[in-house]
């Protein structure tokens, strides 16, 4: 804040103001009764409540005296006694915990507005308020009172009827846009609001104007229509871990965690006016496949109920949340503009991006998201962009959201051991047309970053564990030169009914993938074919041993009834003829990286017939390195796992692609 500007002062005085009510009250609870009465004290009977653009509305009748000796149910209602709208803000209405009939002592400096056209004073500024508890059958009521909460309606207005911006047909919308409350003196027990036109639970098509009206506490009743953008899943907070209610939840981006995190079901919606939130709701099962919720849902309207506010958060604190927004941006079709007649023509361009976006989650456990699957799709919704690989790696920009189509061509699980396994990244190495046409200058085969905080479902996993599979990657992250898999990005075996190629090759692969060559613009972490002669083995670090040549099984024991014989627990049967492993250290010579000591770790079971001899020669332990050196190989399949300077030294190690 400017120094001794408006709001620095401003900010003192509600400082101060909040300071002196703190004190007020706390000198109240530690007298432990009413401050005495004197001139100026305002002593009102609530006769009904309401809420009103976050404000407690409590129509009231003004009473003369209060005598110790009467409870509230003994002040009679006495239509001579005028009557009064009380204000009382979210803080003070908490303090209060009011309930018709309640007599309430209101103190200076409390003031009286009179409205023009309007019988009823309006009293505000009570932040000095307090309850009266005039007897034990009062104080016994307050108790039972106190365990139940009460449901206080709470009325919506818009801010186009507010400002007359709409053109409202309905008598009761316009006595609604016209601020007329009805304040008659009675009391309406059975909680039936319908007499009141502030009451009709109208549908609302904006997320912002029902926020400020409903508040922070949020909004069973009301409903607000909104549009879906994307459906995705994000790691539940330790907080909403309740909320699961014993289902087993969607496992996350480890695939070797036995007991995954939840995992949230949550909703990207726009509204009317452009407008961003993300709604969580219920917690996933391991039988729910994201897929599903994908194809029913995106791009249709839905009306939400049962919402409260989680967080409002900026663009600075949720850098992942703002790049899926900006993708978004601008909308597809006009936008109704805030404060302007909708008779005006609405804008698409030069819209300012959003700057904040309230997070919303369910009320109490409860929530109604009410999707017309069979509607059509919305006007406002805008479907992935679908590009080729080529040309997402020629963007120029930085933390960009992309959609592709990818064949997935190798897996690897990040092993850092300092880091527990279900927060380790996953490699996943793909490809497509696009990429495995290109002569020269971009690569074949591009890694893509899976973190642990993007959610993948069984389905997705179960298929990269079985082969080689075409996975359509939503809402990645390209920056940096690098594809990163974050929160909110999805994995799906199937491309959407909707998306938008905008002209990009999603041919599908028709003969063999081809890998990059090692050279010199070989990096880490990446994958390469490689070709080279034989200059050396490093014999300490060769080993070998027997697998089951059913299951693969490594753990092979001798068997009991012939120990000559070996025996596989995971098959139950003896193991006659077993495929021997062997993993070995060679050094090659590569025209590629002349200047380079290229280390390649193979494995005998994978290896390329070029190393049979030498593995032959290697268990029989009657071998001569001399034999082998000199021998030409492959191409093989390598993942480089680092590349120094200094010594200069290429580390690879041999691969099978899915």
């Amino acid at each position: 804040l400017c120094r001794g500007g408006l709001a620095e002062r401003l900010c003192r005085l509600q400082n101060r103001e909040r300071s002196a009510i703190s004190f007020w009250r706390h000198q109240c609870l530690s007298d432990d009764k009413i401050p005495p009465d004197k001139s100026g004290v305002l002593i009102v009977k609530i006769l009904e409540i309401f809420e009103e653009c976050t404000i407690q509305v409590a129509i009231c009748q003004q009473l003369e005296q209060s005598p110790a000796t009467l409870s509230p149910e003994d002040a009679v209602i006495n239509a001579e006694e005028p009557i009064l709208k009380v204000l009382f803000t979210r803080e003070t209405a908490a303090h209060l915990k009011s309930r018709p009939q309640d007599v309430i002592h209101i103190y200076p400096p409390w003031q009286k507005l009179l409205l023009q056209n309007a019988d009823v004073p309006v009293i505000m500024n009570t932040y000095f308020s307090q309850k009266v508890l005039l007897s034990e059958h009062s104080e016994a009521r307050e108790k039972t009172y106190g365990l139940t909460k009460m449901l206080i309606r709470k009325n919506i207005i818009s801010l186009a009827q507010t400002f007359r911006l709409d053109d409202v047909d309905d008598k009761s919308h316009q006595e609604f846009s016209d601020n007329q409350v009805p304040c008659a003196p009675q009391t309406h027990n059975n909680g039936d609001s319908k007499w009141h036109p502030l009451a009709l639970s109208a549908v609302n098509d904006s997320l912002l104007e029902m926020v400020e009206s409903q508040g922070a506490v949020g909004w069973r009743e009301a409903q607000v229509q909104v549009v879906i953008q994307r459906v995705y899943c994000l790691p539940a907070r330790e907080g909403y871990r309740s909320h699961t209610q014993g289902n087993k939840p969607l496992c996350a981006a480890s695939v070797t965690n036995s007991d995954p995190p939840n995992v949230r079901l949550c909703l990207l919606v726009q509204d009317a006016y452009g407008m961003f939130s993300e709604v969580q709701l219920q917690s996933l099962s391991s039988t729910d496949n994201i897929e599903q919720y994908c194809r029913r849902w995106e791009g249709k309207s839905c009306c939400l109920a049962g919402i409260k506010i989680l967080q409002r958060t900026t663009r600075g604190r949720a850098l992942g949340l703002f790049s899926l927004i900006d993708s978004l941006w601008p909308p597809v079709v006009p936008v109704k503009v805030p404060g302007q007649s909708q008779d005006s023509e609405m804008m698409t361009t030069n819209l300012p991006p959003p700057s904040f976006c309230y997070i919303l989650t369910v009320q109490s456990g409860e929530i109604h998201v009410e999707v017309d699957e069979e509607e059509q799709i919305s006007n406002l919704y805008q479907p992935p962009a679908v590009h080729g690989l080529k040309e997402i790696l020629r963007i120029d920009g930085c933390n960009e959201r992309c959609s592709f189509w990818a064949q997935v061509l190798y897996r690897r699980l990040q092993t850092k051991h300092s880091v527990p396994i279900d927060q380790r990244e996953m490699l996943l190495f793909v490809t497509d047309s696009t990429l495995q046409n290109v002569v020269h200058g971009i690569p074949k085969v591009v890694a893509v970053s899976v973190t642990a905080s993007c959610v993948l479902s069984m389905e997705i996993i179960e298929a990269l564990s079985a082969g080689s599979r075409l996975v359509f990657f939503k809402d990645a992250l390209w920056g940096n030169g690098r594809i990163i898999c974050v929160e909110r990005t999805v994995l799906l075996l199937q491309k959407p009914l909707l998306c938008s190629a905008a002209g990009a090759d999603l041919s599908e692969l028709t003969g063999p993938v081809r890998l990059d060559e090692l050279d010199s613009t070989t990096q880490a972490s990446s994958v390469c074919a490689l070709r080279g002669t034989v200059v050396g083995v490093n014999e300490s670090t060769a080993f070998s041993w027997p697998t089951c040549n059913r299951c693969g099984n490594g753990k092979l024991e001798v068997c009991p009834q012939d120990r000559e014989l070996l025996y596989c627990n995971q098959c139950s049967e003896v193991v006659t003829t077993p495929v021997l492993k062997m993993q070995l250290e060679v050094f090659l010579s590569c025209p590629s990286r002349s200047q380079s000591t290229v280390k390649v770790k193979v494995w005998h079971e994978i290896s390329a017939a070029l190393f049979v001899l030498l593995t032959m020669l290697l268990f029989l332990q009657t071998y001569e390195v001399q034999s082998v050196l000199g021998k030409e190989v492959g191409l093989l399949n390598c993942y480089v796992h680092s590349i120094t300077s200094h010594p200069n030294c290429v580390a690879l190690e041999e691969i099978v692609l899915l």
